[in-house]
C-alpha cells in the first residue's frame, strides 16, 4: 500500500514537472510568431501579378451609363457643338449612332481616334503585326501586313516619330444596319524616314518635319459588348 502510495506521488510529480515545462515554453509569446495561415491571403497573393497586367478601359459619362439601355439622351441643338455642326449630315449620322448606343460620346471617341491613330502608324513603321490586328478590320490588317512584308523582303526599315496630331474632325457618321462607321480627317506632323538594308536613307528625311494628312473610317457593332472601334478604311487626303 505505501508503495503503490509512493508512485502516485512520483507519477504526480513527473507531471507537474512536465506541465510547468511545456508551460514555459509553448505559452511564451516572443512577437516573432507567424500570423494564422489566410487562404484568402494566398489567393489574392496569387492574383496580384495578373491583376497588374489589366488595362482598365475608360468609363463612359456618368449620365450616359445612369440611363436605361435602349434609350437616347434627349435632344439638344447643340449637342454636338464642337464636333458636328447643327443640322449637318454628320450631326444627323452621329444622332442615329446615339440612338442605338446611349453610352455612345463623340468627344470620348475622337479622343480614343487619334490614340488608335498614333498607335497604328508606329505600329506599322516597326512591323508590330500583333498590336495592328487588335486595331484594325480583317481587310485593312491584310493591306498593312503586305506592306510591311514587302519591307522586310527589301530589308527596309522605317522610322516614323510623332510631333503632333494637329486636328482631328469627324467627317462623316452613320449607322448601317448594327454598324456605327465614322471618318475622322487627321491632320498631324511626322518625321518619317526610310532606310535600306545598309542603314542608307532612300526616303524621307531624319531632319525634316513633314505634314501628313489621312482620312480613316472607324466601326463598331453597336450591339456588342465590346466597346472597342476597329479601322475599316484608310486613306490620305
Amino acid at each position: 500500500m505505501f508503495e503503490d502510495n509512493i508512485y502516485t506521488i512520483i507519477f504526480l510529480a513527473l507531471a507537474v514537472f512536465i506541465f510547468l515545462r511545456l508551460r514555459s515554453v509553448l505559452g511564451r509569446r516572443t512577437g516573432r510568431e507567424r500570423p494564422p495561415y489566410d487562404p484568402y491571403s494566398a489567393r489574392d497573393a496569387l492574383r496580384s501579378p495578373a491583376a497588374e497586367k489589366v488595362v482598365t478601359l475608360p468609363t463612359r459619362p456618368a449620365e450616359a451609363a445612369s440611363r436605361p439601355t435602349g434609350t437616347a439622351q434627349p435632344p439638344s441643338a447643340d449637342r454636338w457643338k464642337g464636333v458636328a455642326e447643327t443640322g449637318s449630315a454628320v450631326a444627323s449620322g452621329l444622332d442615329a449612332i446615339l440612338a442605338a448606343d446611349p453610352s455612345f460620346d463623340a468627344e470620348h471617341f475622337i479622343t480614343g481616334a487619334r490614340a488608335a491613330y498614333e498607335m497604328v502608324v508606329s505600329a506599322f513603321a516597326s512591323g508590330d503585326r500583333r498590336q495592328l490586328r487588335d486595331l484594325l478590320a480583317r481587310e485593312v490588317y491584310d493591306g498593312f501586313d503586305a506592306h510591311i512584308g514587302q519591307r522586310e523582303g527589301r530589308g527596309e526599315t522605317l522610322e516614323t516619330k510623332f510631333v503632333s496630331i494637329d486636328s482631328s474632325t469627324i467627317t462623316a457618321a452613320e449607322l448601317r444596319a448594327r454598324s456605327a462607321q465614322i471618318t475622322v480627317r487627321f491632320v498631324s506632323k511626322l518625321i518619317s524616314t526610310t532606310r535600306d538594308r545598309n542603314g542608307a536613307v532612300i526616303d524621307g528625311d531624319a531632319e525634316r518635319i513633314a505634314d501628313v494628312t489621312d482620312v480613316w473610317t472607324f466601326a463598331r457593332d453597336v450591339t456588342s459588348r465590346d466597346p472597342n472601334w476597329k479601322v475599316v478604311g484608310t486613306e490620305s487626303g
